[in-house]
């Protein structure tokens, strides 16, 4: 039993002791502030990992040219070696070499590009779709998919077109008169199909020679095979700031494959962009971080939304890489 006086005692005692705990923490703490000389020592500091190894890249930049529009978002490769860039409310029309053929204006600010065999291109905007037959005039225009569209990737074939809708975490397949044919990858809990993970407007799709798609799970820092009905075949890829990973909440943001089944992806927040083998091995750095500074200056950790990079790939192997902050293009030849 405690008595009266000896609780009182006992407090005193105790607001003694922590008295003398926060004078030791503050002497601490003011030692601490004057060794830092006023660092942050909780900063995230990822210099480290914006210097890429000269032995890792085995690409040459061999030519470089500006959109012609600012803020541009997607590019596309369409038939005889011509390169589409999209931005703003703007289609434009370009050679390989960047000397301008042909603008196209369109009704809304383009997210996504795709060029059929037969000359048709395919612009996605935040919540539809619409084509133009390449000479401008508009041909049609599909009504938006219900939910919260944001549309941000397309692939097309002789009879299909694929849209990546990052809003709704789905690739809806349609062929190509607009009828919705089928979604990809939706979420069932039931069937233990955790869908694709998409935390920022980033999500892409393509086409590959073997029938099945390539589709970025961004949030899960994967390239996924699926067929076009429905069923995931394979991944690849593992989260981390390694070179051969994919760092941040979300990469890779966009890929395109090379003619022997590789794939090349690009990355935002450290802009870089890299080769991996068919099944996913990585194998070598195309451009690195430094090589994209306003880039990787302009995407932080409070917003993901913007920055990062796009590209194609032409017959010859060559890798066209967009960037959305610095406006340009840059022709990348393997060295």
């Amino acid at each position: 039993m405690v008595t009266r006086r000896g609780f009182i005692q006992r407090g005193a005692d105790a607001a003694k002791l922590l008295a003398l705990g926060a004078a030791l923490e503050t002497g601490k703490d003011r030692a601490f502030a004057a060794n830092t000389a006023g660092a942050n020592p909780w900063a995230y500091d990822d210099t480290i990992y914006r210097k890429t190894d000269p032995k890792l890249i085995r690409y040459k930049e061999v030519k470089r040219f500006n959109s012609t529009r600012p803020s541009p978002r997607c590019v596309a490769l369409g038939n005889g070696d011509k390169l589409f860039i999209g931005a703003g409310n703007f289609v434009t029309e370009h050679t390989l070499d960047g000397s301008i053929l042909a603008e196209t204006t369109v009704s809304g600010e383009v997210r996504c590009l795709a060029v059929a065999n037969d000359g048709m291109v395919y612009v996605g905007m935040r919540e539809r779709v619409e084509i133009y037959n390449g000479k401008g005039p508009l041909q049609s225009q599909w009504t938006p998919p219900p939910g919260k569209p944001y549309l941000t990737g397309l692939a097309v074939s002789d009879t299909d077109l694929f849209v990546a809708d990052a809003g709704n975490r789905v690739v809806l397949r349609y062929d190509r008169t607009g009828k919705l044919k089928g979604r990809i990858g939706t979420k069932d809990p039931e069937k233990r199909k955790t869908g694709f993970i998409v935390p920022s407007p980033f999500f892409d799709v393509e086409l590959a020679k073997d029938g099945l798609l390539r589709v970025t799970n961004p949030g899960r820092h994967q390239v996924e095979a699926w067929t076009v009905d429905g069923d995931l075949e394979s991944s690849w890829g593992k989260p981390g700031a390694a070179i051969e990973n994919f760092c941040g909440c979300c990469n890779p943001i966009n890929l395109v494959l090379l003619s022997d089944g590789r794939t090349v992806t690009f990355e935002k927040g450290i802009p870089r962009v890299k080769v991996y083998s068919a099944d996913g091995a990585f194998e070598c750095v195309v451009a690195g971080a430094e090589a994209f500074e306003e880039n990787a200056r302009l995407c932080g950790p409070n917003d993901c939304t913007v920055g990062g990079l796009d590209g194609v790939v032409d017959a010859k192997g060559r890798i066209y890489i967009l960037d959305l902050v610095a406006a340009n293009v840059r022709v990348m030849e393997a060295a």
